[in-house]
C-alpha cells in the first residue's frame, strides 16, 4: 500500500520555527511538497530544496490565498507571528497578528482540502503573576488569564477566537490542534539570531553596537526577583516531533489543545548563572519594571522590554506538558537544561555551518 502524501502550508517560514518545520518535513517521504510563506524572503534555510514552494505576502493581505489553495494542502502549519512589540505601531502590529491569523483561519476552514490545522499559541498566555509556584503546573484545561504583555494578550484572543469558530463552524471543518509550547531552543535556536532576549544577552551574544554593548555591560549577573524565577525550555527537535505527531498523524479529537514542555525540573536562575558562567544579584521586582521601562521608551523599543514582559523575567510559569505523552505515547527527547546548554539533535553544530 502506497503511503499517503501530504502536502503541507507553513506560516511564518522565514522565522526559527516556521523554517525549521518546513525543512525538516519536507524531508520526509510522506510529503510530497511544502508550501512556505512569510513576509520576509527565506533567509537561505530552504534554498535549493525541490520540495518547498516559498510564497513571499503578509497574512493580514488578501493577495495570498489563491496561490496557496492552487497546490491543494491539505495541513495548515500557522507559525507566522510578531512577537517583539512594534513600538508605537500596535495597531499595524495587531493587523499582522490578530487579522492575519484569522485569514489564516478562514483559509483552512474555507478550503476543501484542508483537513488539519496545527495553531501555535504560548505558554505566556497563563500569565506571569506573583501567586505563580514552581509547584502548581500549569494544565491545558485552565485557560488563559488576562494579560498586558502584547504577545500574551493577543496570543490569548486569537486562540479564544479559534475554539469560537470551530465550535460554530457547520458541516466538514478541519482537525485542529493547539500547542503551547515552553521557550524553544536548541543549536539552531542559539546561533540563528542574535537579538535582545535573555539567553542572547547572557552569553554576549548582541549585535556589536554602542547600545547593546551597554546592555551587556549592565547584565555582567544575574538579576533575579524570586528564588522562583526560572524558565521551562523544550528542543526544537521534541517541537518538530510532536508537531509532526499531531500533523500528520491520527487525532483523537476535532480541537484538541496541547501544552509542549518536557518532564523534570524547570531552569532555575541558578543554573542560567552556571550554564553562563554569571553570578546571581537579586533585585525587587519593582527594579526590574522600572529598567524595562526606562530601556523601552529611551530606545524606542530597540530593546525588546515591552510593557508588561518585566514579570516574565520575575515570576515563574510552568506548564504540564504530559498530555501528549499520555495520548499520543510521544516520549520527549530532551529535558529543560539539555535543550538549552547541549549541543544535540539535528542541527548539531549549526552555527559551525552559517
Amino acid at each position: 500500500m502506497e503511503r499517503e502524501q501530504h502536502t503541507i502550508y507553513i506560516t511564518g517560514a522565514a522565522g526559527y520555527v516556521g523554517g525549521m518545520l518546513a525543512d525538516q518535513l519536507s524531508r520526509r517521504d510522506d510529503v510530497a511538497l511544502v508550501v512556505a510563506l512569510d513576509k520576509d524572503p527565506d533567509p537561505g534555510l530552504l534554498s535549493g530544496n525541490e520540495k518547498v514552494v516559498w510564497l513571499t505576502a503578509n497574512l493580514a493581505d488578501d493577495n495570498w490565498q489563491e496561490r496557496v489553495r492552487a497546490h491543494s494542502p491539505d495541513t495548515v502549519i500557522h507559525c507566522a507571528w510578531q512577537i517583539r512589540e512594534l513600538y508605537g505601531k500596535r495597531a499595524l502590529q495587531r493587523r499582522w497578528n490578530v487579522d492575519g491569523s484569522k485569514n489564516v483561519f478562514a483559509f483552512a476552514f474555507g478550503t476543501p482540502s484542508v483537513e488539519r490545522l496545527v495553531y501555535f499559541s504560548t505558554a505566556s498566555s497563563y500569565g506571569a503573576y506573583p501567586t505563580n509556584t514552581l509547584e502548581h503546573l500549569f494544565r491545558e484545561e485552565e485557560g488563559f488569564r488576562d494579560e498586558v504583555y502584547r504577545y500574551a494578550a493577543e496570543k490569548k484572543e486569537v486562540e479564544e477566537y479559534l475554539e469560537q469558530l470551530w465550535h460554530g463552524a457547520a458541516g466538514k471543518k478541519p482537525q485542529v490542534a493547539v500547542v503551547r509550547p515552553a521557550a524553544i531552543t536548541g543549536p539552531r535556536g542559539r546561533n540563528m539570531f542574535t537579538r535582545f532576549g535573555l539567553m542572547a544577552t547572557l552569553r554576549n551574544k548582541l549585535p556589536n553596537t554602542p547600545l547593546y554593548r551597554l546592555v551587556s555591560l549592565l547584565v555582567n549577573r544575574i538579576p533575579v526577583a524570586s528564588e522562583l524565577w526560572c524558565r521551562q525550555f523544550i528542543h526544537e527537535d521534541d517541537v518538530n516531533d510532536i508537531v509532526t505527531t499531531l500533523a500528520l498523524g491520527k487525532l483523537a479529537r476535532g480541537y484538541d489543545v496541547f501544552n509542549i514542555a518536557p518532564p523534570g525540573p524547570p531552569v532555575l536562575a541558578r543554573d542560567m548563572a552556571e550554564i553562563t558562567h554569571k553570578k546571581v544579584l537579586r533585585v525587587a521586582p519593582l527594579s526590574v519594571r522600572v529598567a524595562f521601562f526606562l530601556f523601552w521608551h529611551l530606545t524606542r523599543g530597540k530593546v525588546a522590554t515591552s510593557p508588561g514582559g518585566w514579570r516574565f523575567y520575575c515570576y515563574p510559569i510552568v506548564m504540564d506538558g504530559s498530555k501528549i505523552t499520555a495520548e499520543y505515547g510521544y516520549a520527549y527527547r530532551y529535558h529543560s537544561r539539555d535543550a538549552l546548554e547541549r549541543d544535540a539533535g539535528r542541527y548539531r553544530g549549526y552555527a559551525k555551518r552559517v
